[in-house]
């Protein structure tokens, strides 16, 4: 039995709870058990020097984790660690959005983390998707774009190799004592984005690779039916956007 009582094969409540900002184009809190992040979507008029006159948009992350986070105090900064994840969570996203459909405008997703149990750059992409969902829709309403760029939906997940188990969606304490530990980026029909594993303590065969990619398909369906959920009906429009 895992610590929370899960089987190998179960995710932590998910839930994401939109526009949970007023100020942002698109907000979601999502939370993976104990795990919450805030994530917005803000739209600028205008793309990186590099893309002007390109008829291209583009799209960005960043990511950090607040100071109250975690036990023990983070410090407010950018970080190596944070730099890989923001790089990994718009990559992400940019897979999944047409940039001519966008037209030249760039969004940055925000990716804050409020409360950190395990799988924060994961739960990242999962609420930053549905941020920028809602980002996107509102261009659509406003009449700024006339179809909507995201060309599929976009979730990720943990798993990884504890006690010779292999688990779904570690939670920290199953993380910090993992032999492997692997993140999986999937499109809602089932192509990979990414896929990062690591041999932590133990090296890991071909079967157990195919048992991980396995737990982490069915752990996306899962969560890309709740995304779905989530944004089937239109965030309410604004008039000051």
């Amino acid at each position: 039995m895992r610590p929370d009582g899960r089987t190998n094969d179960q995710l932590r409540p998910v839930s994401f709870q939109r526009d949970f900002t007023d100020m942002a184009n698109g907000s979601a809190l999502v939370s993976f058990g104990r795990t919450q992040v805030l994530c917005t979507a803000s739209i600028d008029e205008s793309v990186p020097r590099w893309m002007r006159d390109s008829g291209e948009g583009w799209v960005t992350a960043e990511y950090n984790m607040l100071p109250g986070s975690s036990p023990e105090r983070i410090r407010r900064r950018t970080s190596g660690r944070d730099q890989e994840i923001q790089r990994l969570i718009g990559r992400s996203l940019r897979a999944v959005c047409d940039m001519k459909l966008l037209g030249e405008r760039s969004i940055t997703v925000d990716c804050d983390v409020l409360q950190a149990d395990g799988g924060t750059r994961t739960a990242s992409i999962c609420g930053g998707y549905v941020a920028l969902h809602d980002a996107l829709t509102r261009l659509v309403q406003s009449g700024a774009i006339e179809q909507h760029p995201l060309t599929d939906f976009c979730a990720a997940i943990s798993v990884g190799i504890i006690d010779g188990e292999c688990r779904l969606d570690l939670p920290y304490i199953e993380d910090a004592g993992a032999e492997v530990d692997m993140n999986v980026v999937m499109t809602g029909s089932g192509s990979f984005i990414e896929v990062q594993g690591t041999a932590e303590g133990a090296v890991f065969d071909r079967d157990q690779l195919n048992t991980l990619l396995d737990l982490a398909g069915g752990g996306l369906a899962t969560i890309v039916g709740i995304q779905k959920e989530t944004v089937a009906t239109p965030p309410a429009e604004r008039d000051d956007r």
